[in-house]
């Protein structure tokens, strides 16, 4: 069994490097038992960078670029536990094999859709996207008190949710619309867990019983 592993660069805020260092114990240990695609996000880093980016820049492929800058560097503090080499690529990625971590890839997309990706290319048993929340609600939990979390929700469905393409440097929604078509299509197995709860991560990584969201496709 191999597993891809979205880690939102919102769990890895610098201001609590006892998570990172927390966190990043634990995949490391459970890389030992199933291997890992790990790609990590850029999170407020990457958003920070892209919003002075354009006051000053209109060119949305670079001030993407800026952001998958960020999101090697969060993949760097990770590594720090796994020493091997970042891939820059998909193709990188499967010829080093699990365990891997590694950042974004190209303009255009999330490291939710390179999770993806490296899911399906890799012949991965399920995809874990782990965010700051809970799973993925009918609205933003943190700005509404009357969000409603899906146990499940169906791809087609999540589609209509977050949109059909990707919009923006920066932008930010639950599940990214690349990510979302590659599920799709390859048929991903998907488990939205809050990274926060290393317990119900770890029930997520080894498929069993998880309080957040099962995509079904």
């Amino acid at each position: 069994m191999k597993v891809a592993l979205s880690l939102g660069g919102s769990l890895l805020s610098l201001d609590n490097p006892e998570f990172i260092e927390e966190i990043s114990i634990f995949l490391k240990k459970i890389s030992e038992k199933i291997p890992l695609f790990i790609v990590v996000g850029g999170g407020k880093t990457a958003r920070e960078y892209i919003s002075v980016g354009r006051k000053f820049c209109k060119d949305e492929r670079y001030l993407d670029e800026i952001g998958i800058m960020a999101t090697r560097l969060n993949a760097y503090l990770i590594n720090s536990f796994f020493r091997k080499k970042i891939p820059e690529t998909i193709e990188e990625a499967i010829q080093i094999g699990p365990p891997l971590v590694m950042g974004g890839t190209t303009s255009g997309h999330s490291t939710d859709a390179v999770a993806a990706m490296l899911a399906r290319a890799g012949n991965a048993s399920h995809l874990v996207i782990a965010t700051d929340v809970d799973g993925i609600y009918d609205k933003d939990p943190k700005i509404y008190s009357d969000a409603i979390k899906f146990d499940k929700i169906g791809i087609d469905e999540l589609i209509k949710m977050v949109g059909d393409e990707w919009k923006s440097a920066g932008y930010k929604v639950v599940v990214d619309p690349v990510a979302c078509k590659i599920i799709k299509e390859g048929r991903i197995k998907t488990f939205v867990v809050n990274g926060k709860n290393i317990k119900e991560l770890e029930n997520a990584i080894y498929g069993r019983k998880f309080n957040g969201t099962i995509i079904e496709v």
